[in-house]
């Protein structure tokens, strides 16, 4: 069942200042695309004031951007497929600042939707784009470390960004939030052009290549893992306020606390999923996926008392985030040479886990089976996305022994005519 990461083997000429300046401005483009993603569910309240709207209706503005990352990956991947790698980069960085500029300032509803929904569109290409130039740049290995590093921008949004960003948003107002990220796009835009390595066009690419992935019976397999699996983080993490406040009987002021430990622990579950990755990939979304499971499940029970409430939200944490790496690895290895649109594809099907764990957590609460119940219907959609990995292990293994029968046979042939 091992499956390492298969690192990338061209190396980039020089002209980046060293690896490490180069996955920096990587990380600080993926914590301004976490802010821009997360913190708009931290101020919706003022956007729904300042726009004169509902907050369901507001609402709208997160399901736009959720939606822009599903129909970017594929088009980003694909029409970067035999450019530059750093061009795209920072192209990508410049058009995601232009849109938060646009949501900055945008004037209704309406326009607030089609900014957030351009600004999506550069997540998944950017992610795709910066994991392959990062384990362009590790020692062979170490590709999935280096995944992991690139991954990191995340879960320091979550940590920092995001909260900063919604204290900004309360305090100033909410086009301040965007207007941040805004600037976060153009800085990292700079940096990514100054310190990542310059590579050339690669005209033996092509786009028919890149979409030859789709073809693969693997690659929906582990988009399958992701949208379903993760989904089952999203329908409690959604919920994780008022569970906490009417479950577990805390003052609203105990919800930034726990935010804040799920953020740390994310930053360590996502380093971990590297290191892991870089053992057996396989063996990683195994483990990390039951352990994801069982931390939701168990979550429905401890949900009563502080300190194991605060332990399983940890818990949750530690396990989604190393999924979340073991899912990028195995895409990029089940895509083939179409390996950005693999990594651009992990974050469509995690947006899409986003869109289902809080609709299907939405329905049970408004069933009437209070807010405990997102976690055992997120335990089991997590189980779900364990019964496709399996399916997909059985699939991998037959390949394993179609493949060991026929060298078998090739040998014993070549023998025969001797």
């Amino acid at each position: 069942m091992s499956a390492t990461a298969q690192p990338v083997t061209e190396r980039p000429p020089a002209g980046g200042q060293g690896p490490t300046l180069a996955l920096a401005a990587l990380i600080l483009g993926g914590v301004g695309i976490g802010v821009a993603e997360f913190v708009t569910m931290g101020v919706l309240p003022q956007i729904a004031t300042g726009l004169d709207v509902s907050i369901p209706t507001a609402g709208y503005a997160i399901s736009a951007y959720a939606l822009g990352v599903v129909v970017g990956a594929p088009v980003a991947a694909v029409g970067a497929a035999r450019l530059p790698r750093r061009a795209v980069l920072v192209g990508l960085m410049l058009l995601f600042a232009l849109a938060n500029a646009a949501a900055a300032l945008a004037p209704t509803l309406g326009t607030l939707v089609a900014a957030r929904f351009v600004a999506g569109l550069p997540h998944a290409g950017f992610f795709g784009l910066a994991s392959l130039v990062a384990i362009s740049l590790a020692p062979p290995g170490r590709g999935g470390r280096a995944v992991g590093t690139v991954m990191l921008g995340i879960p320091i949004a979550l940590l920092v960004g995001v909260p900063l960003g919604t204290w900004a948003g309360q305090v100033f107002g909410w086009r301040v939030s965007f207007w941040a990220v805004a600037v976060i796009g153009l800085l990292a835009a700079v940096l990514v052009h100054l310190w990542v390595p310059r590579t050339p066009s690669d005209r033996t690419r092509s786009r028919k290549a890149e979409l030859r992935a789709f073809t693969s019976t693997q690659f929906w397999l582990t988009l399958a893992i992701g949208a379903i699996g993760f989904g089952g983080m999203f329908a409690t993490y959604s919920y994780i306020a008022p569970t906490l406040t009417d479950v577990t009987g805390l003052a609203e002021s105990w919800v930034p606390v726990f935010l804040l430990v799920y953020g740390v622990v994310s930053v360590v579950g996502t380093w971990l999923g590297g290191r892991l990755g870089d053992w057996s990939v396989l063996r990683t979304l195994v483990l990390t996926g039951v352990g994801s499971a069982a931390a939701l499940l168990t979550f429905f029970w401890s949900s009563g008392a502080l300190v194991p409430a605060l332990l399983t939200v940890a818990a949750i944490g530690l396990f989604s985030s190393a999924w979340v790496i073991g899912l990028q690895l195995r895409l990029m290895q089940v895509a083939g040479p179409a390996r950005t649109l693999g990594a651009a594809m992990n974050h469509a099907s995690l947006n899409v886990a986003n869109a289902l764990g809080a609709w299907v957590g939405g329905l049970v609460i408004a069933a009437g089976y209070g807010y405990r119940a997102p976690a055992l219907v997120g335990a089991a959609l997590s189980v779900a996305g364990l019964v496709v990995l399996g399916v997909s292990l059985l699939v991998h293994r037959r390949h394993v022994e179609a493949r060991a029968a026929r060298a078998d046979r090739t040998v014993r042939e070549a023998d025969l005519t001797r």
